[in-house]
């Protein structure tokens, strides 16, 4: 048993040496991504925010009429600056403006970041306020929140940067579960509290020490559900076995058109009034407008009472011939694995719980930057004592005399 707990902490002391750094960075970053929408807008008022609508309030629930949606298209494709979007981004709230996104002509390598350009639109006047490289690494205003994200999810380094980051999810869960072990103290109250609780007194290493553990233990669930959630976004086919396996999942592959495809194409407006019509008491907050002909209107869609806030996780597919829905995802109605799946975002965000979950996973981020400082100071420390003690003579084990010198003859 000692044997095997020994391996334990080896593998606890190897995996936050090796993954510790990049623990860290996830953690700030996910710091500042529980308040992204906050933090971005406030950094770019005058790129992300204008005037409410006359008689609203600025921060009113805003919900975009059709022909809204489809004028702010039309303007866009009208001007040779700008063109057809492949997605755009509806106002969640009053004083907020639409975005459309376009999509790289090229794909990037798997070690370049794709940079997706943003353009945002004056909902009242239709006018272009401005627009930005969303992915693209820098540190001013429009450009810094942006930044934090990809380097969260991919360090700046595209799909290479994300498996980089699934496996460091998985070192997440494996040094939970190792520290754990670790941690486990004998079972009795006294030895419970001294591995839970950090006491006055003592030098550095002592408080590094009692604090890395009682740490351990108050983060220990938390820290699971987000690395779980973690490698879910960036490699869901490392997790959806597991899950499949507990509870089938539903087929979630793409849909096309039923109508021929040299059929009329209705317009967004048709697309989004569809989408409403099916989800009526959903908030259309993004469509996807279709580039190929064979593919329909995706509208996402935010409905009361869901875990996901901001855009929601209702998806509504709509054929861009006829205007028929070919599919609705709706996770007020999932069940069973599908429910999970549909839980993973608004858990990681600490959405689902409120301005408390928020704010507890604010902190989490903290986390990983004391863990790595607590456990260097520990780990220098340890290397800094000799390999091996002295023995020391039992107390309870006589003292044997010197032998007597033999006198010489």
């Amino acid at each position: 048993m000692q044997v095997m707990k020994t391996l334990i902490r080896t593998i606890h002391l190897w995996a936050g040496l090796i993954f510790g750094s990049i623990l860290v960075l996830q953690g700030l970053t996910g710091s500042l991504l529980a308040w992204h929408h906050e933090l971005d807008a406030g950094l770019n008022p005058g790129l992300l925010r204008t005037a409410p609508p006359a008689g609203m309030a600025a921060g009113a629930p805003f919900h975009a009429e059709p022909r809204l949606a489809a004028a702010v298209l039309e303007s866009l494709v009208r001007d040779p600056d700008y063109g057809r979007p492949d997605t755009l981004f509806f106002p969640e709230t009053a004083g907020e403006v639409f975005v459309a996104w376009y999509r790289p002509a090229k794909p990037a390598s798997s070690w370049e970041q794709g940079v997706t350009r943003q353009v945002m639109v004056d909902p009242a006047s239709l006018r272009v306020l401005g627009e930005r490289n969303y992915g693209e690494f820098g540190l001013s205003r429009p450009l810094l929140m942006p930044t934090v994200f990809h380097l969260h999810r991919y360090l700046i380094a595209g799909e290479t940067g994300k498996l980089v980051i699934a496996v460091q999810g998985v070192a997440l869960f494996l040094l939970t579960l190792t520290g754990i072990v670790v941690w486990w103290p004998k079972l009795t109250p006294a030895a419970f509290w001294h591995a839970i609780t950090v006491r006055r007194g003592g030098n550095l290493t002592k408080f590094s020490f009692q604090l890395h553990r009682a740490a351990g233990f108050w983060t220990a669930i938390p820290l699971l559900v987000l690395s779980v959630t973690g490698v879910y976004f960036n490699k869901p086919d490392w997790v959806k076995p597991v899950i499949n396996a507990v509870s089938p999942l539903s087929a979630s592959g793409k849909v096309a058109n039923a109508s021929p495809q040299g059929a009329p194409r209705i317009g967004l407006d048709a697309a989004v009034a569809a989408a409403q019509a099916r989800v009526p008491q959903g908030r259309v907050s993004r469509v996807g407008i279709p580039a190929k002909p064979e593919l329909p209107f995706e509208v996402r869609l935010r409905q009361p009472g869901e875990l996901r806030q901001g855009p929601g996780a209702t998806r509504v597919s709509i054929d861009a011939g006829s205007g028929a829905v070919l599919r609705v995802i709706d996770p007020l109605a999932a069940r069973g694995g599908d429910w999970l799946v549909s839980t993973a975002f608004p858990v990681h965000s600490g959405e689902a719980f409120g301005l408390a979950g928020r704010v507890l996973v604010c902190l989490l981020g903290l986390a990983p930057l004391g863990f790595f400082v607590t456990g260097l100071v520990v780990y220098f420390k340890l290397r800094r004592k000799p390999a091996t003690r002295k023995a020391r003579p039992k107390a309870d084990a006589p003292l044997r005399p010197a032998p007597a010198p033999v006198p010489a003859d």
